[in-house]
């Protein structure tokens, strides 16, 4: 019996981001999300929308920011949701923004944020 060899090519799609498709569909699942008035139809579209692994992102960039809203320091966050320290501090950057929507948000779900002093250098 003779063999076949057949030949696998691999595709590579360029992604580019349309800046108006996201816009448009990010605004219209806010004003969708914020009318549903029902967490547990949320969730479940949530879990829907999201592969596993992309599920597993989103709930630990929040899981940082209300971290960081605790006062947690970034190295401990790093280390307890195994995130890179890039990751962090967008998110700590986002959070001290003024009228932050992450901090709004935390506010809604009731966390309080805790502002930091900053440190002072040695001489």
């Amino acid at each position: 019996m003779p063999s076949r060899v057949l030949s696998h090519s691999i595709v590579r799609v360029k992604r580019s981001i349309d800046p108006g498709l996201v816009r448009d569909n990010l605004s219209e699942m806010s004003r969708v999300l914020a009318a549903a008035h029902d967490p547990a139809l949320i969730e479940d579209f949530l879990y829907s929308l999201y592969t596993e692994a992309e599920a597993d992102e989103i709930a630990k960039r929040w899981a940082l920011v209300k971290r960081i809203a605790e006062g947690m320091p970034q190295r401990a966050i790093a280390e307890e949701l195994r995130l890179s320290l890039c990751k962090i501090t967008r998110g700590s950057r986002e959070l001290k923004k003024d009228g932050s929507a992450f901090k709004r948000m935390l506010e809604i779900a009731g966390y309080e944020v805790v502002e930091k002093t900053p440190r002072r250098r040695r001489s």
